[in-house]
C-alpha cells in the first residue's frame, strides 16, 4: 500500500521550490545523448559519462535559483539509462560517477551557508538519490538517516525504503544491505516523525525477512507505548500501521464465521493488531479533552479498521463499533471492544496478550491508563 503524507508534499515544496516556468540548464545534454545511442562504449564515451554527472551534479552546489532544481533532477534521469537494450557498460559507468559526485557534493554541502541553503541542497541531493533508485547509491542516503532534521531525514528514509530498492533488496546478494538499513532503521524510530513512521512500516512489511518483521512489530510497540503514554501524534498513522499487522495475519481456509484458526502464522503480529486497536479505541473513550482533530483522526482508524480489517478476521460484516460511534454511545463501544479484543479475537485467531506478573497467560488486551 502507498502512503502519502500531505505535510511533507507541502514542506518539499517549500524547499526544492519546483517552478511551473522553463528554466535554461547550463548542463550540455548533447555529447550524453550521442553516447546513449552506442552499442558499445570505449574509454572516451565513460569520460563523457562522467563529465556529464560531474557538471550536472555540480550544479545543486551552485545554483541559486532552486526553480531550476527538479528540471536539472529530470534532466539527469533522463539520461540514466542507455537506448540500447542490454547496454551494461552505459549504466555501470553512470552508477559509478554518480556515486562519486553526489557524495563529493553531500560532503561539500556541509559548508554552505546560511543553514537554510545547505538543508535545501541536502535534501535535493537526497531526492535525487530517491529518484534515481539505484541500489549502489543507497549508502549515502543512509549516511543522512539519522540526522536531526526531519526534512533531511525523511528524505533520507524515503531513498532507501522506495520500491526500487526494496525490490532489490529481497535479492540474496543484497541481503547484507538489507540488514544493515534495517538496523540503522531501527535506531531512528524512536525519535522520528509520524510520517517517517508510516514509511519504515511499509517498507519493513514489503521485506520478506524475519528482521522486517520485527521492524514492523517495534514500531507498532512504540506507538502501543506512545498510547500509553498519552504522547501519541497523527493517530491516523494507526490505519497505516494496523493494515500493515493484519496483512501479516494468516488464518485458516474456512467459510464464513466458521471455526477458529488454533495457531495462527504470526500471532505476535496479532497481538499488536489488537491491543493497538484496542488502545485507540480507549483513547477516544477516555480522550474528554482530545481536540476536534484528534478525535476525528480516531474515528477514522475505529471505523475503516473495523470495516477492512476486522470483517477479515472476523470472515463476515462487521459494523457494531461504527453503529457506537454515529449513536455517541461510549458505554456500547467499550462493550464491542471488550467483546471484540478480549474474546472474539483471541479465540478465533488463537494468540493472548503475553504473560501476567503471576505467569500466567494474559486474556485482555491492557487496558489504556487515565490521562496523566
Amino acid at each position: 500500500m502507498k502512503i502519502k503524507w500531505a505535510f511533507f508534499i507541502v514542506l518539499t515544496a517549500f524547499l526544492v521550490t519546483i517552478h511551473s516556468a522553463s528554466t535554461d540548464l547550463r548542463t550540455g545534454t548533447s555529447e550524453i545523448d550521442l553516447v546513449r545511442d552506442k552499442t558499445v562504449l570505449d574509454e572516451r564515451d565513460f569520460a563523457v559519462i562522467d563529465a556529464f554527472l560531474k557538471k550536472s551534479v555540480g550544479e545543486f552546489l551552485t545554483t541559486k535559483d532552486f526553480t531550476s532544481v527538479a528540471k536539472l533532477r529530470t534532466v539527469i534521469l533522463k539520461n540514466q539509462n542507455s537506448n540500447q537494450p542490454n547496454q551494461s557498460q552505459y549504466a555501470g559507468q553512470f552508477s559509478k560517477s554518480a556515486y562519486k559526485y553526489i557524495s563529493q557534493a553531500l560532503e561539500q554541502a556541509l559548508i554552505l551557508r546560511p543553514q537554510e541553503r545547505q538543508t535545501r541542497v541536502i535534501i535535493n541531493l537526497l531526492i535525487l538519490i530517491d529518484n534515481l533508485q539505484d541500489i549502489q547509491l543507497a549508502d549515502l542516503a543512509m549516511a543522512k538517516l539519522n540526522d536531526e532534521n526531519m526534512a533531511v531525514r525523511y528524505w533520507a528514509v524515503h531513498a532507501v525504503t522506495n520500491p526500487g530498492i526494496s525490490m532489490r533488496l529481497g535479492d540474496a546478494q543484497n541481503r547484507k544491505l538489507a540488514l544493515q538499513i534495517i538496523e540503522q532503521l531501527k535506531k531512528i524510530i524512536d525519535g522520528s516523525t509520524p510520517e517517517i513512521l508510516g514509511l519504515i512500516a511499509e517498507f519493513a512489511s514489503n521485506l520478506n525477512l524475519t528482521e522486517g518483521q520485527e521492524l514492523l512489530l517495534q514500531i507498532a510497540d512504540l506507538r502501543i507505548q506512545k498510547y500509553a503514554d498519552w504522547t501519541v501524534q497523527y493517530e491516523r498513522l494507526e490505519i497505516a500501521i494496523l493494515k500493515l499487522l493484519e496483512s501479516k495475519i494468516a488464518i485458516s481456509s474456512q467459510s464464513p464465521g466458521g471455526p477458529a484458526a488454533s495457531n495462527p502464522a504470526n500471532p505476535a503480529a496479532a497481538r499488536r493488531f489488537a491491543q493497538l486497536y484496542s488502545f485507540a479505541i480507549e483513547r477516544y473513550i477516555k480522550g474528554t479533552n482530545l481536540n476536534d482533530t484528534q478525535r476525528q483522526q480516531l474515528i477514522t482508524v475505529m471505523a475503516e479498521i473495523e470495516e477492512k480489517c476486522i470483517s477479515k478476521l472476523l470472515g463476515r460484516q462487521q459494523s457494531s463499533i461504527q453503529n457506537a460511534i454515529a449513536e455517541k454511545n461510549m458505554t456500547a463501544l467499550e462493550a464491542e471492544r471488550t467483546r471484540l479484543l478480549a474474546e472474539v479475537l483471541p479465540s478465533r485467531l488463537g494468540f493472548d496478550y503475553g504473560t501476567n506478573t503471576d505467569g500466567s497467560k494474559r486474556t485482555t488486551p491492557l487496558p489504556l491508563p487515565d490521562k496523566p
